[in-house]
This record gives structure tokens, C-alpha cells and sequence, in this order.
């Protein structure tokens, strides 16, 4: 099998021939990469992971995809106050990102544009980004590019919904406005919603193997809200998101990220027609449980603790760990095991090797 064909057959239940790699290394780690394998390439490429990521140009953290949405006329600056610090960096929605000092490392402080808005008009009035007029033209050769290498096309459309509406709102405002069932919070989740599906529904024309959709939804302990908000105001938006992409590629796999704990979302999240469920935190939900209950339903991306395993374990418990995991799936696959977020500067080199080979290794 190619790296895709083998990741998509694990993704689906139906065997695999080997154990993929994927991990996402912090700038130090970067940097420490790079002085252990200098003039090799990207670490993807140096470590084998079996897909290419194209970043969604509305994923939030990221600034302005140059050529791909056209330049912005309009100056955010005007939304906020007090202004924005020296060196921020403004994404597509006019979300401001702030540099943080020294021991931040890449940590951004944000600051949202819609927090000071006190109207329906205002919010409708706002300068949404306008993603019809970006220049798709690229997007089939990139992803049959892709395909010739062997390689699965992963969309990064993380921070779909929720997120997106919340860092532009402030979560305490836009939790106001759902308990109280605010026509702000309808528009904003709309607005927000719509544009999503035009997205997803370009990425699965384009034949894209993986769309990645998430937003947080859980906490250390528990879920961010009740079930009945989420089914009321979350679930039913996911799932026309979902809809939108699988009306031209009825299967196309869809991965949804949240951080901390879903145990008692996964219901929602299976009828609204995910097939993957990332990062599986084994520090914040019994990972175990969820294999043996969801594992003929559902497939896992993650599941390798990145509060605990990996900066903090010795290399045999991280080996040992990435076995257990991948045995408590079985041969039918269903789990790409992998770190559950960035690494960080406190993870030993030694343990991402570890890991590494654990996958290599596996039988």
C-alpha cells in the first residue's frame, strides 16, 4: 500500500500494513530538528507521515495565505481598543494575535474585534472575509500533486465553528447570547457556518482524502457546555458542514479536533457524521472506554499524552504506550496514534524517536 492508501484503509476499519507517524513540533523542536538532520527536508517528509496538509485560509491562527484570499482593504484596527500591540498579527477574520514574552514561546495573547459590538446591524455590517473571490484555481493540481506522491491531502479546517465565533465575540459574550437565545449569536454562528460549508464543499470537489473540522468543546475535567446547548446550537451547524463537503465527495473521511473531554459528546458528534475523532486525551478521558465503545463506529487520530507520555515518561513507557494503544484497536485499524498536540520545548528528543519507532516496529 502507498502511505494513503494505507492510512485511508486504517481510517476505515478495514486493516492495515503498518503504523503511520505524524507529530507537530514547536519552533524549538524545529530548530532542534533541523541541527539533528540538516539539509533533509521538512521533518514530515524525514519522518514519513503519510499526508500532505493544505491549510484552510479560515483557520485562525494563521495569517493571510498570500495569493490565495485577496488583500484586505479594510484596517481592524478600528475595532479595537486599546489598539492592538506592536508585532501582532492580524488573521483573515480581524482576529488580532499579540506576541507574549520570552517564556510564551509562540503563545499569542488574543483579542477580538466583536467583543465592543452591541447590535445585530453592527455584526452584519462587519467586514466578513469573502472567500468566493479567493483564487481556488490551485487547489486541484495541489491535490493531485499530492496524490502522486503517494500521500493522503489532509485539509487543516480546525476551529470551524465554535471557535472562530468565539475568539471573534469573547466566549463569555457569546455564551451570554446563546443561554439567552440572542439573535446575535444565530447570526454569528450562521455567518460563521455558511462560510465554513463553501469551503469544505470546494475541498471535497477537489477530491481531498481528510477534512479536519473541529472546535473545543471540552475541558480538563468535562464538557465546555450541556448536551442540550450543544445539540441546540453546535451539532446541527457541524453537521451541515459535514453535509456540504460529502455532497461532492461522499467519502471524503472528516476528522474533528476538540481538546479535553467529549466522552459524553461522541453521540453528537457520530450522528453528525464525523469518522475520526482527534486527539483522544488520555490525561482527561478514560481512552480505553472509548476504544472498546466507539472503536466499530468510529476511528481515533491521537490518543499519546502530551501532558504526561511525552515530555515526562522514558523512552521504553512511551514504545510501550503507542503498543497498548494501537493493540486495544486491533487489526481492523481505526487509530493513527499520535501525539495528542504540539510538542512542546520540555519534550526529550529521545521520546519522539521513541515514538517514531514504536510505529515503525509495530506488528
Amino acid at each position: 500500500m502507498t502511505p494513503r492508501e494505507n492510512l485511508l484503509s486504517l481510517y476505515r476499519r478495514t486493516g492495515f500494513e503498518y503504523a503511520p507517524v505524524q507529530f507537530n513540533l514547536c519552533p524549538a523542536l524545529e530548530e532542534t530538528f533541523r541541527k539533528k538532520f540538516p539539509g533533509q527536508g521538512e521533518y514530515a517528509e524525514v519522518f514519513q507521515f503519510p499526508m500532505q496538509v493544505i491549510t484552510d485560509p479560515g483557520f485562525p491562527w494563521i495569517a493571510e495565505i498570500e495569493g490565495f484570499v485577496p488583500h484586505r482593504t479594510w484596517n481592524y484596527d478600528l475595532y479595537y481598543d486599546p489598539p492592538i500591540a506592536d508585532g501582532a498579527r492580524m488573521d483573515i477574520w480581524g482576529i488580532a494575535h499579540e506576541p507574549g514574552g520570552e517564556a510564551c514561546h509562540h503563545m499569542t495573547l488574543m483579542r477580538n474585534p466583536l467583543e465592543r459590538l452591541d447590535s445585530l446591524e453592527q455584526l452584519q455590517a462587519y467586514p466578513w472575509p469573502d472567500f468566493e473571490k479567493a483564487d481556488w484555481s490551485f487547489l486541484d493540481s495541489e491535490i493531485a500533486a499530492i496524490h502522486a506522491k503517494g500521500l493522503a491531502a489532509h485539509i487543516w479546517m480546525e476551529c470551524t465553528i465554535w471557535e472562530t465565533a468565539w475568539y471573534m465575540r469573547r466566549m463569555e459574550n457569546l455564551f451570554t447570547e446563546m443561554a439567552t437565545e440572542d439573535e446575535k449569536a444565530v447570526f454569528l454562528l450562521d455567518k460563521i457556518t455558511d462560510l465554513a460549508c463553501f469551503r469544505a464543499e470546494k475541498y471535497g470537489a477537489a477530491g481531498a482524502d481528510v477534512i479536519a473540522l473541529g472546535d473545543d468543546i471540552g475541558m480538563q475535567e468535562t464538557i465546555m457546555m450541556s448536551k442540550d446547548m450543544y445539540r441546540t446550537w453546535l451539532q446541527p451547524r457541524l453537521k451541515k458542514v459535514i453535509d456540504s463537503a460529502r455532497a461532492v465527495k461522499p467519502d471524503v473521511i472528516i476528522q474533528y479536533h476538540s481538546c479535553g473531554h467529549v466522552t459524553e459528546l461522541i453521540p453528537e458528534l457520530v450522528a453528525a457524521g464525523i469518522d475520526v475523532l482527534n486527539p483522544v486525551q488520555p490525561e482527561c478521558m478514560d481512552v480505553m472506554e472509548i476504544f472498546s465503545e466507539h472503536k466499530d463506529s468510529l476511528s481515533f487520530n491521537g490518543s499519546l499524552g502530551t501532558q504526561t507520555t511525552m515530555p515526562f515518561a522514558t523512552p521504553q513507557e512511551v514504545k510501550d504506550t503507542v503498543k497498548r494503544n494501537l493493540d486495544a484497536v486491533g487489526e481492523q485499524g481505526g487509530l493513527l496514534c499520535c501525539p495528542t498536540h504540539m510538542l512542546e520545548p520540555e519534550v526529550p528528543w529521545e521520546n519522539i524517536e521513541a515514538y517514531a519507532d514504536a510505529c515503525r516496529n509495530y506488528r
